[in-house]
């Protein structure tokens, strides 16, 4: 018999976390998916803040993260900005409301309070957790979206840092922003 306990783990916490949402008066008149979408949105770099790549982050269809995006616009949550280079383009960007509403339920107090109660323990969990999700996303061939600052193509200057990929200057607080053009250190592009 195959072992679930990790899935078992996971699935338990994942519970957890949908019936919080759905106790939170904050969410009544968000789904998940819009509070997954706002919380990507909060955490990307300028690369990572389009509607396809809210779609692939979430793994959905465009069409469900379409309508999702919709409804948190006419919610004042989020606004289009063009982009600068495509006025095809547009970027999406978090109001000062969709950001007030992530600060307040991100991450949950509950999960909060479980990761403190671990102590030093913590570091170890989170370690073992990204290296497990790198494990899938190589092993499923899906984006990485990592962190800038650990991203091969990150790279540290005297004067600040510089995108290797894009030949851009990044600002510091960019380099602690999830990127969907994230590849692993040592990872062939």
């Amino acid at each position: 018999m195959t072992d679930t306990t990790l899935y078992d783990y996971l699935e338990r916490i994942a519970s957890l976390m949908r019936a919080w949402a759905r106790e939170q008066p904050l969410m009544a008149d968000l789904q998940p998916i819009q509070l997954s979408a706002l919380n990507y949105l909060a955490r990307c770099n300028r690369y990572s803040n389009t509607p396809l790549a809210v779609t692939d982050f979430l793994g959905l269809t465009k069409g469900t993260v379409s309508q999702s995006l919709k409804a948190l616009e006419a919610k004042g949550l989020i606004r289009k900005r063009p982009d600068a280079q495509d006025r095809r383009s547009v970027h999406l960007e978090l109001t000062d409301a969709g950001q007030g509403l992530i600060e307040a339920l991100v991450p949950p107090a509950f999960l909060s309070r479980a990761e403190e109660a671990l102590g030093e323990r913590r570091e170890l969990l989170v370690a073992l957790l990204r290296e497990l999700l790198t494990s899938i996303q190589r092993q499923e061939d899906v984006p990485g979206f990592g962190l800038c600052r650990t991203c091969r193509f990150h790279q540290k200057r005297d004067d600040g840092a510089l995108c290797g990929l894009t030949g851009e200057r990044l600002e510091t607080r960019e380099g602690e922003l999830v990127c969907r053009e994230h590849s692993e250190p040592g990872e062939a592009a």
